[in-house]
């Protein structure tokens, strides 16, 4: 029974997608007002249907990890090791002020030199990580065959 309803749910949304994406394609390039009145209603559609999946994963994930407490620890965990390292990743960037090629300002001294900072140190970290692991894992593939 569930399928079915599932089945019946998905087609429904893929009609309504399909009919939006057709009202777009009849409409003349050259007529930007138009184009514009029909593109607004496959966008807002689109943006809607992205946050119900986004808010389904999400309440779904939740509900398996709380049905399972093993997997909740290990999740914890895990954001808790990220959270750590954007700590460090906070600490370790700069706030000065940053300069163009040319040397001319681009971003004063403050908090948004800080936070892209932050990013950039922050993938670093994890570039750095996943690359020995994706090594090790290599090593480990080369020493069993």
């Amino acid at each position: 029974m569930n399928n079915k309803i599932l089945t019946l749910l998905i087609t429904a949304i893929s009609l309504i997608g399909i009919g939006l994406f057709v009202n777009v394609t009849r409409i003349d390039i050259e007529d930007k007002q138009a184009l514009s009145d029909a593109v607004s209603p496959l966008v807002t559609y689109s943006y809607w249907l992205l946050i119900a999946v986004v808010v389904v994963a999400v309440v779904a994930s939740l509900l398996g990890m709380f049905k399972n407490p093993a997997a909740l620890k290990k999740a914890l965990l895990g954001v808790l090791a990220l959270g750590v390292l954007f700590l460090v990743s906070y600490f370790m960037s700069s706030n000065g002020q940053v300069m163009g090629a040319d040397g001319a300002e681009l971003v004063a001294a403050g908090s948004t030199s800080k936070w892209v900072g932050t990013g950039i140190t922050f993938s670093m970290i994890l570039g750095a990580i996943a690359s020995v692991f994706f090594v090790w894992d290599l090593l480990k593939g080369i020493v069993k065959s």
